[in-house]
């Protein structure tokens, strides 16, 4: 059996892969705002206008100048004549002079003269057309300056940002109906295998459903890209060659589950060699799960050949895979692994040199929380299924000891 040529560590791995990917990040695409949530911006998106539009009131009060309430309090409070309300949605037809004051509701446009406004509950009502002021403000109290979150001509959004619920209601903020977001990635998705069949076909004996074109599908477009199935390749690689000649011409990167291993049937490397420079960078990754990573680039398209098995295909997906969609989207410092810290409940055993992941579940007691370990096999995709995150353990540690804290990588 032949042996892999270099196993990697998996930093190194991917600096190697990088360094060959392309620098182009993929074409624009122009979409409503409302149909862009986690699209990535392709441009700077540029304020048309001051936000907020006018200054107003951050609370139910009275419009006041601040200096006539200065030495305000409970026991010696300011009286201020009230001359008006001012009305929601539109303009004060009135402006505030010395000694006097104005009820304003949240969102009230700031009448002309006002600088504050006193919150309703530091007030009270001595006669009709007077308010007693119970606690000194001072200029800018309680208010929304024009322009105080965005001003015209400014850069609110840089290229390169994923467009989430705030992002979407701060350009309908600014009138913004239409942005430039980068084109999805189009990811190809080859299964290979004589003994894998359609998910909705019964097995006979020695026969496993597909697993991975669907568990990668999902994970391909949960961070951006668009999935593209080719079906169940068989162990032959004429099929192959054309399956994957077919994908590189439609998709802007491919993946291929199972035939990564070095054995006498796996020529998935040499074919990924025969359809571009320059071919295959990587074969065989150290790190548990998913040693057999093919990683390679053939005339500027990433295709990454994943291990068979459903556990480890989605660990070498996450360490390889999202940074290829990241890149494509020319996504720019956003932090996509969250992680929590918890600790240990078990020790966990590692070899030196290799870059070890375990699936772990979090418990909560009290005000801790446990790292629960799921030891596993990797063939067994209920193991992932019901873990919480992730525990890396570094290729310079033997292992980790119980009691230890570790940070959990979140799935």
């Amino acid at each position: 059996m032949p042996e892999f040529l270099e196993l990697l560590p998996p930093a190194q791995a991917w600096e190697v892969f990088r360094n060959a990917l392309p620098s182009a990040v993929l074409p624009a695409e122009r979409l409503a705002v409302v149909q862009a949530r986690g699209r990535v911006t392709a441009e700077p998106v540029v304020s048309p206008e001051n936000l907020p539009a006018f200054s107003r009131s951050t609370v139910d009060g009275y419009a006041v100048q601040a200096r006539d309430t200065f030495g305000a309090s409970e026991s010696l409070p300011a009286y201020l004549k009230l001359i008006g309300e001012v009305p929601m949605g539109a303009a004060p037809s009135f402006s505030i002079r010395r000694g006097e004051c104005a009820l304003i509701h949240t969102g009230g446009m700031l009448p002309e003269g006002a600088d504050a406004v006193v919150m309703l509950e530091h007030t009270q009502s001595s006669r009709p057309d007077e308010v007693e002021i119970l606690r000194a403000v001072p200029s800018g109290e309680n208010v929304l300056l024009a322009g105080e979150d965005v001003r015209i001509g400014e850069v609110v959004l840089p290229a390169g940002v994923r467009l989430e619920d705030a992002q979407i209601g701060g350009l309908t903020a600014l009138g913004i109906l239409e942005v430039n977001v980068v084109r999805q990635p189009r990811v190809g998705i080859l299964s290979s295998g004589d003994e894998v069949i359609p998910p909705e076909r019964q097995p006979q004996p020695g026969q496993v459903r597909d697993i991975n074109s669907y568990s990668l599908s999902a994970l391909v477009e949960r961070h951006g890209g668009l999935a593209v199935r080719y079906g169940i390749v068989p162990d032959r690689p004429e099929v192959l060659r054309e399956t994957l000649r077919h994908a590189l011409s439609e998709c802007d990167a491919v993946v291929i589950t199972a035939g990564s291993s070095a054995s006498t049937r796996d020529f998935t490397a040499a074919v990924i060699n025969e359809m571009g420079a320059p071919g295959v960078l990587v074969h065989g990754v150290n790190v548990k799960p998913g040693k057999p990573t093919i990683l390679g680039v053939c005339n500027g398209k990433p295709v990454i050949g994943l291990p068979g098995n459903p556990v480890s295909a989605l660990v070498i997906a996450r360490l390889f895979v999202v940074p290829v969609l990241r890149s494509l989207l020319g996504l720019s410092g956003e932090v996509w692994q969250s992680a929590v810290r918890a600790v240990l409940t078990v020790n966990l055993a590692s070899q030196a040199g290799r870059e070890d992941y375990f699936p772990v579940q979090l418990i909560r007691k009290g005000e801790t929380l446990f790292a629960e370990p799921i030891f596993y096999k990797s063939n067994l995709i209920f193991t992932l299924a019901r873990a919480d995150g992730l525990v890396k353990i570094p290729a310079s540690a033997t292992g980790l000891g119980v009691g230890e804290e570790v940070d959990v990588q979140l799935l």
